[in-house]
């Protein structure tokens, strides 16, 4: 049966009900999140041109990073209080808060608007990974339907429409600052407008999601809890789970995807982009980089059924992105059409291992750790921003070649603990999956 298959009636004790179809909350939730990170990815790209004055844009960049590191300590027990859907209403808020700060721009607006945003990503982000997660299972459920199959499509939709946002923001800032006027107040005003209404859209849509049932136990939704209580959550959903090894041994995959995610950022645009193709070709870089990504990403949640399929799909990728840092170590800058491929073609590749990890990772964290998906979620979104944070951090201090070393050592790290937890582990997931 399709996935998108409406379900025919069946009797139920003389009475005619409705197998309901999840699909719905997926293409709500993966739309959501494209109006809301089209508008969020434009302003964190423009952070460095754009609020210059005394390194406005990247110094609330860092707090930003910083806050949602620490915030998602505790974002699992916030989640689990709410309920998913009220936390992902609750983290749009920051992103709002944030785009408006940006009209203007200054320390009192942007260093609050940035640590709010750090709290309300990590609510959003464990919100996500645990709405998608309930919300595949009920599928499943429902229609008979292989649990571990349902996880890796709704991921697959999910992370290939949300891929989209960087190639949506990018013509979006082309039309509305178009000849360069990245320096114009009325040109600026205008996007943050617009990004502004993109946000508001993206939050209402947000609203029409179905509450998940069987999310929360009796009592979690009482919200007067006591510090021993709150303390004594904050160690379930955050210590204990390190207690698991299955956890430690993905924890370096998961860094990993955080680092790539932040090289891309901070030094696949400065140093092979920009150089080769301008200023005006890193918007086009970047399209390709999100295409990919989304491509990947629908394509990979189309074939994720099981740990074989995430231990093949996960292994390729990891061996085409260790092969492109060894070949940028030796990387010289070509000549003729080359000097316009090459870049396009890191991009693409590296665009092809976001969507392979953020589906695979997220569809894996959903099948080993079925109770306790709030803390799970929150550790991803942990070490992904940590990870973020150390190359934002170190990028200044060490040479490209130091970098891309990091980055190979991290991606041969990360598959060795993968592929120790799948030859090591497997009886162990094979009983909490089946």
């Amino acid at each position: 049966m399709a996935l998108d298959e409406e379900s025919p009636l069946i009797e139920a004790d003389g009475n005619e009900s409705i197998i309901i179809n999840h699909g719905r909350d997926i293409h709500i939730l993966s739309w959501a999140f494209l109006l809301i990170f089209l508008a969020y990815g434009a302003a964190q790209n423009l952070q460095s041109t754009l609020n210059t004055d005394g390194d406005l844009g990247t110094i609330s960049l860092g707090i930003l990073y910083t806050s949602f590191t620490v915030s998602s300590l505790f974002a699992s027990t916030v989640v689990r209080k709410l309920g998913s859907k009220y936390a992902l209403l609750l983290g749009t808020t920051g992103y709002w808060l944030y785009i408006a700060a940006n009209l203007k721009p200054f320390w009192y607006t942007m260093v609050p608007a940035s640590l709010y945003l750090g709290f309300a990503a990590a609510i959003l982000w464990v919100g996500e990974g645990t709405y998608l997660t309930s919300t595949a299972r009920s599928q499943a459920s429902d229609h008979k339907l292989h649990e571990a199959t349902v996880i890796g499509h709704f991921n697959g939709e999910f992370w290939g429409i949300f891929a989209c946002h960087q190639v949506v923001w990018k013509s979006l800032t082309l039309a509305l600052l178009k000849d360069g006027a990245e320096g114009s107040t009325s040109g600026t005003t205008l996007l943050f407008t617009v990004f502004l209404v993109s946000m508001t859209l993206g939050t209402i849509l947000m609203s029409f999601l179905k509450k998940r049932d069987g999310e929360e136990t009796e009592g979690e939704r009482d919200l007067s809890v006591g510090l021993y209580a709150f303390l004594v959550s904050l160690w379930k959903q955050v210590v204990t789970p390190l207690c698991d090894v299955r956890l430690l041994l993905v924890v370096p995959l998961i860094a990993f995807s955080g680092l790539q995610q932040a090289f891309v950022w901070a030094e696949l645009t400065k140093y092979y982009v920009q150089p080769s193709l301008g200023e005006s070709g890193v918007g086009g870089a970047m399209a390709v980089y999100g295409v990919f990504d989304a491509i990947c990403s629908l394509t990979a949640g189309r074939f994720t059924s099981g740990l074989t399929s995430i231990t093949l799909i996960v292994s390729g990728g990891a061996v085409l992105e260790g092969g492109i840092f060894i070949w940028l170590l030796n990387y010289s800058e070509p000549t003729g059409v080359l000097r316009i491929l090459y870049p396009l073609l890191i991009a693409a590749v590296l665009g092809i291992g976001d969507g392979v990890l953020m589906t695979q990772l997220n569809a894996l964290l959903a099948m080993l750790f079925k109770h306790n998906m709030e803390g799970t979620f929150a550790q991803l979104k942990l070490w992904q921003s940590a990870s973020i944070a150390v190359v934002f951090f170190l990028s200044p201090y060490i040479s490209l070649q130091a970098m891309l070393l990091f980055m190979l050592a991290a991606v041969v790290l990360s598959l060795v603990g993968f592929l120790f937890l799948v030859l090591k582990v497997e009886k162990v997931f094979t009983s909490h999956v089946s």
